[in-house]
């Protein structure tokens, strides 16, 4: 009894029939089967050598992005905290009479301009009235 293939020959007899079958080929089917051996072998060859050359090349892309985030993050804290200075020392210095000057400053008058996705059409044209007609205390 002669169990199937799976893996290779299993049987005894089986693996004597198989090498003697490839002893049989002609030698042009033999000599076929050896070249593209090599072949295949030198394609996987360069098959991990592309592989390997990609991998150090995402590795350098990364590490340069990381870097370049890394700038842009100084960059942007660096800003920030110029930012909170100038409020800090604008908040400081508080006058009689220039609220509404610090207030515009603070609010984007121009509907157009401004980038907010929430509608404040209506908070502005509230500080607007108040500005033109101030609450009697």
């Amino acid at each position: 009894l002669v169990l199937k293939e799976s893996n290779g020959p299993t049987d005894c007899y089986a693996a004597i029939s198989h090498v003697d079958r490839l002893q049989s080929e002609p030698e042009s089917i033999r000599k076929w089967r050896e070249e593209q051996k090599e072949r295949l072998e030198q394609l996987d060859a360069n098959s991990r050598k592309q592989e390997a050359e990609w991998k150090e090349k995402a590795i350098k892309e990364l590490e340069e992005w990381y870097a370049r985030q890394d700038e842009k993050l100084q960059k942007t804290k660096a800003s920030n905290r110029a930012a909170e200075e100038a409020f800090v020392s604008d908040a400081e210095d508080v006058f009689p009479g220039t609220e509404w000057e610090r207030v515009a400053q603070l609010c984007d008058f121009n509907p157009k301009a401004s980038k907010q996705a929430k509608d404040v059409s209506r908070m502005r044209s509230v500080l607007i009235s108040l500005k033109q007609a101030p609450l009697v205390r």
